[in-house]
């Protein structure tokens, strides 16, 4: 299954919590489910489940986080962590590249120790193959020799937790998401929970922010804290400059104004996508490569950063034919639909039906 040669470099495949998770980077993560704002449902059933295993004197079952990228995936995980009061070892699909890197992390696990694999679903299948039986029966089977002579041998593991994070979690494998006993969706945040988010991390980074200038960048994070965090110190950083002494509405209005973000937190991005759906396509419909190549941006960052918001706010539409412009799009563009494309998109609703 492996060769002898595959190495383990473990500083490039693991990252523990104490060297990645206290950096300058994280330091706005909460540690606590307390501390954590928002996905309510969620910690409500995490909590239920943690207490039982704890109860249990249990590993906690194999848990799977899927939702947008931003909302706090590898936060919870941590979270996780620190409440099973177990340690954890983080790392990614990409970056276990062959089938012996994943056999050297999950022999090096103790008892009860949490594996966080973010973009779970970028695993290559003989990776994946060793996920089955590790998750399943807690063992490792490989493979020595070959042909006739080739012989399984078995190594048993200690009782390990796997959670896994994907912002598709269609394309991950039926048989690997079947092993998940827990499956967790995270959603989109609304303004007031990111205004408790953006309360918390200024006063964690020491920013004087008045409640207006708060939710001011809360509405424009686009539903996402990770957003909202970048905006906060952006906006910190115009108002330094400026010479504010605390961080208020007009201050954080003109920082987002000079970084081109709109009322509704749509970038230039954003607009760009817009824009050649109504001038270039006539309102669509545009198939995603065509699209892509004519803002000149890549294809999954289309598709995974900025549709997904403009779908939310029902700008764009995904219809067999390609990607089309509704009317909220015209209007936030300032332009009216045309009566033509307006027919054109009753045929596409009767198509869809």
């Amino acid at each position: 299954m492996f060769d002898d040669d595959d190495t383990f470099e473990e500083g490039r495949l693991l990252s523990s919590t104490k060297s990645d998770y206290d950096i300058e980077e994280n330091i706005l993560r909460p540690k606590t489910m307390e501390e954590y704002v928002g996905q309510d449902k969620v910690k409500e059933n995490l909590a239920v489940y943690i207490a039982a295993a704890k109860a249990r004197g249990e590993a906690l079952d194999h848990v799977l986080l899927y939702g947008p990228p931003g909302l706090g995936k590898t936060t919870l995980a941590h979270i996780i962590a620190n409440t099973m009061g177990t340690q954890i070892k983080v790392t990614s699909g990409p970056a276990i590249e062959r089938s012996g890197d994943l056999a050297a992390i999950l022999t090096n696990l103790n008892e009860g120790d949490i594996l966080f694999i973010d973009e779970i679903h970028r695993l290559n299948h003989q990776v994946e193959e060793i996920l089955y039986s590790a998750m399943e029966d807690y063992a490792l089977d490989i493979i020595v020799g070959k042909g006739p002579s080739a012989r399984n041998i078995r190594f048993s593991l200690k009782r390990f937790t796997l959670i896994g994070a994907t912002t598709r979690a269609g394309m991950l494998s039926s048989p690997l998401r079947d092993r998940f006993g827990i499956m967790c969706r995270l959603d989109m945040y609304t303004p007031e929970e990111l205004k408790r988010i953006v309360d918390r991390s200024a006063r964690t980074l020491g920013i004087s922010i008045e409640a207006e200038g708060a939710y001011e960048i809360a509405r424009r994070s686009r539903g996402t804290p990770r957003i909202a965090n970048r905006l906060l110190k952006r906006v910190r950083d115009f108002s330094a400059v400026m010479g504010s002494s605390a961080v208020g509405k007009r201050d954080a209005m003109e920082a987002l104004r000079r970084m081109e973000i709109d009322e509704l937190g749509l970038d230039e991005t954003d607009r760009n996508l817009l824009r050649a759906l109504i001038e270039k396509f006539n309102g669509g419909p545009a198939g995603l490569d065509t699209l892509a190549a004519t803002i000149n941006e890549d294809v999954g960052t289309i598709e995974d950063i900025y549709e997904p918001y403009l779908l939310q706010l029902g700008f764009i539409a995904r219809t067999p034919r390609g990607r089309v412009c509704l009317k909220g799009g015209y209007e936030h563009m300032g332009m009216k639909m045309p009566e033509a494309v307006r027919r054109q998109m009753s045929v596409f609703d009767k198509d869809d039906r």
